[in-house]
């Protein structure tokens, strides 16, 4: 008999799970706190439940999960975890420790079907979805390892494989569980939602979860974005920004938009200033991304002077403008570096009209 997995049940569906064996739904509750606070696997170890209870536990549901196959540190203190799914496949999450934050990286999709070159997850082709008990596993994962440092996981950001707009059922049910206060208890201006632009997701999503969005730009031209991401044929400029403009943010809070910088290919100063007036009157801010490099990319990062005089045209032009340090380059765990580089054998999964976003850390 196939045992339900738990893992990834938003508290709703497991409280309607448990009320079919006549369950209260503070039992729910209780589950939530043993799973995602405590990290107690075993339903024997669930000492609040009575013996019966964790017996009909055992023999009919599992809570599933996996050490990662390999972990790698960055000198400045990065870690990237490779974690082997059951089916085979392999995804990548990305751990980063900056001040007093503890942010996290993670996957939403293996591999990517945006293809933009200078995306090292968009190079392996897109293979398939994950589930909510595969994502929220990174998380959980995470948080056990920093929980044996005294620390704890402060952000999420989904920013690692794959686009998360195409995979929304699963990423909903992961934001529902990242946000319960019985789960992780993240605000919502602590999980941030990255995508290439998949317009007729967006508001929904915001509407749905008060969490933050980054999207990615990297062109103010619609020619040069089709060029660099070919979503934009789909959903262009335009269409996106509009979008941008629409979702419902608390005071003091903007959209991110993601800005990869290519040497010789966007960082002129008229893409600066045309950038500046795309987003003019937005309540939109500007996170510069120099290019990290990956095989087979043919971009390369700018100077320095380059990157800085890009960020100045947009400073003059009224724009809020972040330059992202580089973290974790050394293990290939940087921005658009993340690849599963150990994946299973076999042919890749199509996905017929589908876009998506390879990611980083931030």
């Amino acid at each position: 008999m196939t045992r339900t997995d738990l893992k990834g049940m938003t508290l709703t569906e497991l409280e309607e799970f448990l009320g079919r064996w006549g369950k209260e739904r503070y039992r729910a509750r209780q589950l939530f706190r043993w799973i995602y606070q405590r990290f107690v696997d075993d339903f024997a170890g669930m000492t609040d439940l009575s013996k019966e209870f964790r017996g009909l536990l055992a023999a009919s549901c599992r809570i599933s999960g996996t050490s990662p196959e390999r972990v790698e540190t960055s000198a400045d203190g990065t870690e990237k975890y490779l974690f082997r799914l059951e089916d085979g496949e392999a995804v990548e999450s990305v751990l980063i420790p900056d001040e007093g934050r503890r942010t996290l990286c993670i996957s939403s999709q293996v591999g990517c079907a945006l293809g933009c070159g200078f995306c090292g997850t968009g190079a392996m082709g897109f293979r398939r979805d994950m589930t909510s008990a595969e994502i929220v596993h990174q998380a959980c994962f995470a948080a056990k390892r920093l929980a044996g440092r005294a620390e704890r996981l402060s952000n999420v950001v989904f920013m690692g494989m794959g686009e998360p707009l195409l995979n929304v059922p699963e990423v909903s049910r992961t934001i529902g569980i990242l946000l319960s206060q019985f789960a992780f208890g993240l605000s919502g201006k602590r999980v941030t939602v990255s995508t290439a632009g998949i317009v007729p997701e967006i508001l929904p999503l915001a509407r749905r979860y008060p969490v933050s969005f980054a999207v990615s730009i990297n062109a103010a031209r619609d020619d040069l974005r089709s060029l660099l991401m070919p979503v934009n044929r789909k959903y262009p400029l335009r269409d996106l920004v509009a979008e941008m403009r629409r979702i419902p943010l608390q005071s003091g809070r903007k959209v991110t938009a993601e800005y990869v910088l290519l040497a010789g290919v966007n960082d002129s100063p008229e893409d600066a200033l045309a950038l500046a007036r795309l987003f003019r009157g937005a309540r939109i801010k500007v996170n510069l991304i120099p290019f990290n490099p990956h095989e087979g990319s043919p971009y390369r990062a700018p100077e320095a002077s380059s990157s800085d005089r890009f960020r100045d045209v947009l400073l003059s032009g009224g724009i809020q403008v972040i330059t992202r340090e580089r973290r974790g380059a050394d293990i290939r765990a940087a921005c658009g570096q993340l690849r599963g580089s150990v994946h299973k054998c076999g042919n890749r999964t199509g996905r017929s009209g589908g876009v998506a976003a390879g990611g980083g850390a931030e």
